[in-house]
């Protein structure tokens, strides 16, 4: 593991070339430990942030930002993968101000009762993740019944089954664990 809980060689900010600075999208990715071991194959590093960002910020109808956050912070939650919990719970907070909501997803767990469209969207996320078999008609029916259309229904499985891979992507990596700091006597 290098320093930042990663296996492997990342790149430094001076090995980037112009095709690595492309394919982290927003230069800031530079100072991420994540980002800088997948940049070593700059193409699927590109790929794989177009994605996120198209899934996550794409404003096109659809469920709203605040329900994709949820059904990522769920996902996220589910497999374990506890810094892209926290970040997305971040997101879903500020875009829900539903602060509570989301911090109880967090501390209690997937099976928290929120109401029954985010049970509904959390529950749709989880069943994806758990394995995409048991996802199926009766989520489909349970959405439907909270409200959500044909395009909100694929942007959440969109999310969903993103955030299963990049959660199970990011814990193969090695968990991110923050630098230690020496103790002060």
């Amino acid at each position: 593991m290098n320093s930042a809980g990663c296996p492997g060689s990342s790149l430094t900010e001076a090995e980037l070339t112009e095709r690595h600075q492309q394919a982290l999208v927003d230069p800031a990715r530079a100072k991420s430990p994540y980002f800088m071991l997948l940049a070593r194959d700059p193409a699927i590093l590109e790929s794989r942030t177009k994605t996120d960002k198209d899934i996550f910020y794409n404003p096109e109808g659809g469920l709203p930002r605040a329900e994709r956050e949820l059904a990522a912070t769920a996902t996220s939650r589910f497999n374990g993968c506890i810094y892209c919990a926290s970040v997305h719970a971040r997101f879903a907070s500020t875009y829900s101000k539903r602060k509570d909501d989301v911090q109880r997803l967090l501390d209690t767990g997937i099976d928290v009762d929120v109401d029954e469209r985010w049970n509904a969207i959390m529950a749709a996320s989880v069943a994806l993740s758990a394995t995409p078999i048991q996802f199926g008609k009766r989520h489909i029916e349970r959405l439907r019944a909270a409200g959500l259309d044909d395009a909100a229904i694929v942007d959440l499985i969109n999310g969903a089954a993103f955030f299963n891979w990049a959660n199970r992507l990011m814990l193969s990596l090695g968990e991110p664990t923050p630098p230690k700091v020496p103790e002060v006597l």
